[in-house]
């Protein structure tokens, strides 16, 4: 079985209708920012719709709870990166953890953890994920990140100093 992209990547430039008057990405922008990059590269590397899920088993994961660190403003017209990863996952959870970095991939200007659950629909009742489905996550966890549920502030703090010693090397 070939290997998956375990923490793809997406470019977006910023756009001036989302953001505030002071020409940053307004806060609630990068929910929809993060969430749409994760469904585009899911779709690419995975070859998982997530509409197409919802239909064939009747579930799909809800969001149970949002972690995010905003660190430095993502400005109008600028390109940014956005990494995703999966960090976490049981038999009905899982957390991705979604970095916005500036365009060189060296500055982290905003970190989400999202942790969700599979649920069946239209109940909203938890569901464990198929064989399929734990094969597929199991494959594309990044076992490197070790996820504490408290830890996200150290996550933030670990993601900056990592960045900060490979713009060391670079210079």
């Amino acid at each position: 079985m070939p290997d998956l992209v375990r923490t793809p990547e997406t470019r977006h430039r910023v756009h001036f209708q989302d953001c505030d008057m002071l020409g940053h990405l307004n806060n609630a922008r990068y929910l929809d920012y993060f969430l749409n990059a994760r469904e585009d590269q899911v779709a690419e590397h995975y070859a998982l719709n997530m509409g197409e899920l919802a239909r064939e088993q009747h579930a799909a994961w809800v969001i149970t709870k949002h972690h995010l660190s905003y660190l430095k403003p993502a400005r109008q017209g600028v390109e940014v990166l956005i990494r995703t990863q999966l960090i976490h996952f049981d038999n009905s959870n899982l957390v991705v953890e979604m970095q916005m970095r500036a365009a060189d991939g060296l500055r982290l200007l905003a970190l989400l953890w999202s942790e969700m659950t599979f649920v069946k629909m239209p109940a909203g009742t938890r569901l464990d994920h198929s064989d399929e489905l734990m094969d597929l996550l199991d494959r594309v966890d990044v076992e490197e990140v070790e996820y504490d549920p408290d830890g996200f502030d150290d996550r933030v703090k670990a993601v900056r100093q990592e960045l900060k010693q490979l713009r060391r090397s670079a210079e």
